[in-house]
């Protein structure tokens, strides 16, 4: 099973050695891979080396180290999206071939903030509709979301029977999203939202925090989904300028 020496690092080689493993099946999903030890002497490689390429094999979520447990093959997110579209939540759990749902947390309406009426570019008279909710994925809770949304632009017949926000402003307030500025951040265990989300301690979780923008450049929404980084990966297309 050792590596075939070429020109490049060893590390490098050990690297697309466990990826082609992976890929194959010779290591599953979840599965815990051989002790340091093991897999160096079958490699063929020093541990230190082994090491290194499992650091980087980590970063790249390619596999999760448990200490005191071992090295397991991290399980591939279900749900994949470029950044720069904008796509609902319910429609990516849709396009995976999953049935969305929706638990609802709880729905209040409370004074603007500082960062509402900087964010809203509204007064501190205003009001702010603030919900929180649990998307879910076959059952599966998947995504925590806060919502927030000036309290004039909602009729007074709003409800939560629509899962996708997007939706509700559309078919409920007559507004239509065009576009949003997004900011992504990976964490670790969250002490509220990791529970909600049944994630284990070692689970990560994105956090993308977007304001969301109407075709007059209204700001309408601004939304913080937590996503299971063992569930979501978000990519995005860079281009030469």
């Amino acid at each position: 099973m050792s590596i075939k020496s070429d020109n490049r690092h060893l590390y490098l080689q050990v690297i697309d050695r466990l990826k082609k493993d992976i890929e194959s099946g010779i290591y599953k999903e979840k599965e815990k891979l051989p002790s340091e030890f093991d897999l160096a002497k079958q490699l063929g490689v020093s541990r230190a080396t082994l090491r290194e390429a499992l650091r980087i094999l980590e970063e790249e979520n390619v596999i999760i180290r448990r200490h005191g447990v071992g090295t397991f093959v991290h399980a591939k997110p279900l749900f994949t999206s470029g950044i720069e579209q904008l796509n609902s939540v319910t429609n990516m759990i849709v396009q995976a071939g999953m049935k969305p749902g929706t638990i609802f947390l709880s729905s209040s309406t409370q004074g603007a903030t500082e960062e509402d009426i900087r964010r809203f570019s509204c007064s501190a008279d205003d009001e702010i509709v603030v919900m929180e909710r649990v998307r879910t994925a076959n059952g599966e809770p998947v995504v925590y979301c806060i919502d927030k949304v000036p309290n004039k632009i909602l009729p007074e017949t709003f409800s939560h029977g629509e899962e996708s926000i997007f939706n509700i402003l559309e078919e409920e307030a007559n507004r239509n999203i065009t576009y949003a500025v997004a900011q992504i951040e990976p964490i670790g265990y969250h002490e509220k939202v990791s529970p909600i989300l049944e994630c284990d301690p070692e689970t990560a979780l994105l956090v993308l925090k977007q304001m969301h923008f109407d075709e007059m450049d209204e700001p309408i929404l601004f939304s913080v989904n937590y996503f299971r980084a063992d569930k979501f990966s978000f990519h995005v297309l860079r281009k030469r300028i």
